[in-house]
């Protein structure tokens, strides 16, 4: 992956929006019934249609490929599955909640611990906002020094100044944010302080592009670190330990580890992605059929699927028991895929593009079926909390940064005060 920064005009259309003026105020479920926009943009008063804005940013959208005219091959090649889908409801847009992204390829910056809890990125701060108590709270800011309070073999106790936090992953108790130079931040949730701090590399291409954190085969809780340096390191989460380190000859970009722990998915710099055996790092399968670069995987909880996610504009579905090509091939609306997350109990599956649009597919329908979320913004992350219950999806704009907020629908029904 190519270390790079972008700005709002590499990767969006020049936004009428941003010269509107908008009172900052959150939109509810009730709101969006009386036919308020989810965003509160007000179309009525601007010039331009909301269905006319959104045909040009379709066609006006640069998806940024590393193999040029892999997403015009998937167009010409690959139908979309069926729209119809209701299985998330508009709940709440949280405008408090600003959202912010500092590598153009890595969106995985939102995480939901219950249906309530989210923790995210905002500038240099991971923050905590209830959806409960409508409360935001800064958890850690790495805008200054950050130094582990904690001594552990390998912990670089004199800690990080100014750290640019390129992923994160939040997990029951535990935060790990890794930085643009390699750098490793791990926090228990309920202790003050930071528990460790480590440098992957020194290497100059250092950045880390993805953090998992999963129960362990020994049982414990184990995080794994993706880097640009073509590593892939596992670390244990009670004494902090460099477990493994894997070599690949790419940069990878991302990882995810099944629901048995004895394999992990690695995609990154390259067309295929492989299938690999986590007890000594070996290869035992190679994924073909990507046009381009990937930066998102995810496992089923069946540990039989698996998807992987790409800049071709495709989320492919893979079955271990027939890896030779892709149970499912679902393409995008305008750019890479660069988030993917099964629910717990498998029925869906969430897929974010880079801007504007979350797709959720129905296992149950063989992934021919889906919900297309609809609104306008970069998109900072997606992340279905442990329970299912909720949907959150960080949206990154001048104007229009918010936190929305989705609920899983149910036979029966809730009065929007009742939480």
């Amino acid at each position: 992956m190519r270390w790079m920064m972008s700005t709002m005009a590499e990767v969006m259309v020049k936004q009428i929006l941003m010269t509107t003026s908008c009172k900052v105020t959150d939109i509810t479920s009730v709101h969006a019934r009386k036919g308020k926009d989810i965003q509160g943009i007000p179309w009525e008063r601007l010039n331009i249609t909301r269905e006319k804005y959104r045909q040009t940013r379709l066609e006006q959208y640069k998806n940024y490929e590393n193999i040029p005219s892999s997403g015009e091959v998937v167009d010409k090649e690959c139908k979309q599955m069926e729209k119809g889908g209701n299985y998330y409801e508009f709940r709440h847009n949280t405008r408090l909640v600003k959202p912010t992204i500092l590598h153009f390829q890595l969106r995985n910056l939102v995480w939901a611990t219950s249906k309530h809890d989210v923790y995210l990125m905002s500038n240099y701060s991971v923050i905590h906002w209830s959806a409960l108590s409508c409360n935001l709270l800064e958890v850690l800011n790495f805008s200054g020094h950050v130094a582990p309070s904690e001594k552990h073999p390998g912990s670089l106790l004199e800690g990080f100044t100014q750290t640019q936090i390129s992923t994160l992953a939040v997990k029951g108790n535990f935060l790990v944010a890794g930085g643009f130079q390699g750098e490793l931040t791990c926090k228990r949730l309920d202790q003050r302080g930071v528990s460790f701090c480590t440098r992957t590399t020194y290497d100059d291409n250092a950045i880390t592009n993805a953090v998992e954190i999963y129960d362990s085969l020994s049982g414990g809780i184990h995080f794994m670190a993706s880097n640009n340096d073509c590593g892939v390191r596992e670390y244990d989460m009670e004494k902090f330990q460099l477990m493994n380190h894997f070599r690949f000859p790419w940069p990878v970009n991302h990882t995810s580890t099944s629901p048995d722990s004895k394999l992990i998915t690695v995609v990154g710099d390259h067309l295929d992605g492989l299938l690999v055996d986590s007890q000594n790092g070996k290869t035992v399968a190679t994924l073909v059929g990507h046009l381009d670069y990937s930066f998102a995987s995810s496992w089923h909880p069946d540990g039989r699927i698996f998807a992987t996610g790409n800049q071709d504009k495709t989320c492919r579905v893979w079955d271990i028991r027939k890896l030779s090509s892709p149970i499912a091939v679902l393409k995008g609306n305008l750019g890479a895929v660069r988030s993917i997350h099964f629910s717990a109990d498998g029925q869906f599956m969430a897929v974010a593009e880079p801007a504007d649009f979350v797709h959720i597919y129905s296992t149950r329908a063989d992934f021919k079926k889906r919900q297309e979320i609809d609104f306008f913004g970069e998109i900072s992350g997606v992340s279905l909390s442990p329970d299912d219950e909720s949907l959150f999806i960080g949206v990154w704009d001048r104007t229009y940064a918010s936190l929305l907020h989705y609920s899983r629908r149910h036979s029966y029904g809730y009065f929007d005060s009742y939480l």
